[in-house]
């Protein structure tokens, strides 16, 4: 079947929402296009389940049973509990925003539950083994300031706890670094992340090779050809290293992130300073590292205990 086209009015309402999203939700730019996605998928469905384009006016019809055909179908087409969760609360808040701009009562269709789901833990590195890779990595290139390069990258992640777009998106500008450094992420939030001796050396060790000067309006992190350093290259390298080091798939760049996490909480960290530090809007998302640490204590007991 042939989707229907959708309505302009309904194409406008999509895009103030997002706009209301983007601006007093603080939503970033992943998450807007994320949404946008899945609004599209919901507002597709509706024009094949009813026959015609999906209109504001015409969501006041809105019952559970087509939530929960909606959910049926997006199911039938493979998608998981995650994801079709997610999809739900999407849809849910623009069905909550129309409701409020429109005056529709749409509380039967917005009672309808989202799938459950277990969320995943985080599978960090151990300090012994972020160790063992970012020693690998250092001298894992032929072209010793890439094996430089490459190595400063994965400190930062590991060592300050960065997101990879947030180490890549560094310039000139921002080296030398100082004791602390303001970093932008998701969603334009920023925070103080401390930078330690060891990470700032290895930028250092890095830019001393670099055929490149680190000038104030170029990235710091510098491709083959001079520009900007691709997360591409960075998986990449950390798939080589995985697989010399026996490391398990989940082995990833941001896997280093969430070392970083677990290992300050096992050493004593609070979640709260651990919340700023990576820069989660929630403190229920920095959460998810208690699971992993529990986990890790409740390995260390079967292993050890005499009646485990």
């Amino acid at each position: 079947m042939t989707p229907l086209a959708l309505a302009p009015v309904m194409a406008d309402a999509l895009a103030r929402w997002l706009e209301v999203e983007a601006a007093t939700r603080d939503r970033s730019d992943h998450t807007v296009t994320a949404y946008r996605g899945d609004l599209l998928a919901f507002l597709a469905f509706l024009g094949g389940h009813h026959g015609q384009a999906a209109t504001p006016a015409s969501l006041a019809g809105l019952r559970q049973t087509d939530m929960r055909a909606f959910a049926a179908a997006e199911r039938a087409r493979g998608l998981g509990a995650r994801s079709l969760a997610r999809r739900q609360s999407a849809v849910r808040s623009f069905l909550r925003w129309i409701s409020d701009r429109e005056g529709h009562d749409l509380s039967a269709a917005l009672s309808t539950r989202s799938p459950k789901y277990t969320r995943s833990l985080p599978r960090p590195l151990t300090p012994d083994q972020a160790r063992t890779t970012l020693d690998l990595v250092a001298v894992g290139h032929d072209t010793p300031w890439v094996a430089a390069r490459d190595a400063a990258v994965l400190m930062l992640l590991w060592g300050c706890g960065l997101r990879i777009s947030e180490a890549l998106g560094l310039d000139g500008a921002d080296w030398p670094f100082p004791d602390s450094l303001t970093i932008t992420g998701k969603g334009g939030r920023q925070r103080r992340v401390p930078v330690l001796p060891v990470a700032r050396a290895a930028v250092g060790e890095y830019l001393r090779h670099c055929p490149w000067q680190a000038a104030p309006d170029q990235p710091l992190f510098r491709g083959v050809r001079g520009g900007r350093l691709a997360a591409g290259v960075v998986d990449a390298t950390m798939r080589s290293a995985r697989a010399a080091l026996g490391l398990p798939p989940t082995a990833t760049p941001h896997a280093l992130r969430h070392s970083f996490a677990t290992h300050l909480l096992a050493a004593g960290g609070d979640l709260r300073t651990i919340q700023e530090l990576l820069g989660h809007a929630s403190l229920s998302t920095t959460q998810v590292y208690t699971g992993v640490d529990d986990a890790h204590l409740m390995a260390v007991y079967h292993a050890a205990h005499p009646r485990g």
